[in-house]
């Protein structure tokens, strides 16, 4: 049982890593495509994403490597959900109207 719960914890914790990781990166794109200095964003974004995700994988290394395994696993899981979230029809996002101005 004890097992159990140390898996599940590590899921947890990969799918608020990638909760995170993947929201923090979508709120940085939309942030930069108004911004007058897109690379600061993109730069302190990406700082910050990795210092949280490497962090959060070594506590989960600490466990040994099946726990890594499966925090990884709830790593993806996120990534999935963040993307089906985030993913709307064309033309229904808010950054749609900015994205079209620079493209011809």
């Amino acid at each position: 049982m004890h097992e159990g719960i140390a898996f599940l914890l590590s899921l947890l914790l990969g799918a608020i890593l990638g909760t995170v990781f993947f929201g923090g990166l979508w709120w940085t794109v939309g942030k930069a495509l108004t911004s007058k200095a897109p690379a600061v964003w993109f730069l302190g974004s990406l700082i910050v994403r990795m210092g949280l995700t490497v962090s959060g994988f070594y506590a989960a290394s600490k466990g040994g490597l099946v726990p890594l395994v499966v925090c990884l696993f709830g790593f993806l899981i996120a990534r999935q959900a963040v993307m089906s979230l985030t993913r709307s029809a064309k033309g229904t996002n808010q950054y749609d109207a900015k994205e079209a101005t620079h493209a011809p």
